[in-house]
């Protein structure tokens, strides 16, 4: 037993120091996408945001995952980032969706993820509704004369079964 205990930990204690050898440094320039808002809903605008491009660098954005299309990336954000908008369509499906831009100069290609939620601008969250199709159940329908005789059909058996427990514990025979 302490044999798999001193394994296990030794074993973990292996990962954690290998996770932090290879895990980049805090605050090294990642190169991707910077998306304001992250999460947006259907119809919302986003901004794009880069410095993978360069001091007034421009690059050519791709928003096609989510059924944005096109968008152009121009120098003159803070830092002299490379910026740029496109705006969620209505039709937008929720999920998490990746964003591509490639720098104009060299042809870098740099990415973000954006997360379309569910909901619709102008009015709060959304909520789901109906019914869930799980191809369960329902066999029978919503039939009040048939719900009906269910029901008395599960009492006579309840009744029935409760009659023979209690001969039985009489101990009379059946």
């Amino acid at each position: 037993m302490r044999r798999t205990v001193r394994l296990l930990t030794g074993t973990a204690l292996a990962a954690a120091v290998a996770g932090r050898i290879a895990a980049p440094a805090y605050g090294a320039e990642t190169g991707g996408l910077e998306l304001r808002p992250a999460v947006a809903v259907p119809g919302v605008e986003v901004a794009v945001d880069t410095a993978a491009c360069g001091e007034g660098g421009s690059a050519a954005g791709d928003a096609a995952a989510v059924g944005a299309g096109r968008f152009t990336l121009a120098p003159g954000g803070h830092h002299g980032d490379a910026t740029g908008r496109f705006r969620v369509p209505p039709s937008a499906q929720p999920g998490t969706y990746e964003i591509v831009a490639r720098c104009a100069d060299g042809g870098r290609e740099v990415r973000g993820d954006l997360v379309v939620a569910l909901g619709t601008v102008g009015r709060g969250q959304v909520q789901p509704h109906g019914s869930v199709k799980t191809g369960v159940g329902g066999a029978l329908g919503p039939d009040p004369v048939q719900t009906a005789a269910g029901v008395a059909a599960l009492a006579v058996a309840a009744a029935g079964g409760t009659w023979l427990l209690h001969r039985r514990a009489r101990g009379d025979r059946i």
